[in-house]
């Protein structure tokens, strides 16, 4: 069977399209997807663990835990 592969230019095509950074806009970098370096990617990651990105809490706890009585 023929083997089918897709090159460019004597290397191996990406597997996913260049996309820009979410940090800076430059364009990614497969060893770094989604960032274009590890600059980047470790800044991204030092607002995660700092709790930069938090999902917001509803106030409105009634809905949360049903107290109807059906436990």
């Amino acid at each position: 069977m023929a083997e089918k592969t897709t090159r460019v230019s004597g290397k191996v095509a990406p597997l996913r399209k260049a996309r820009p950074c979410p940090e800076c806009g430059k364009p990614s970098a497969r060893d770094h997807y989604p960032f274009c370096s590890d600059r980047c990617r470790t800044l991204d990651l030092s607002r995660w663990l700092n709790g930069s990105y938090a999902i917001p809490v509803a106030d409105d706890e009634s809905s949360a835990d049903p107290e109807d009585g059906n436990a």
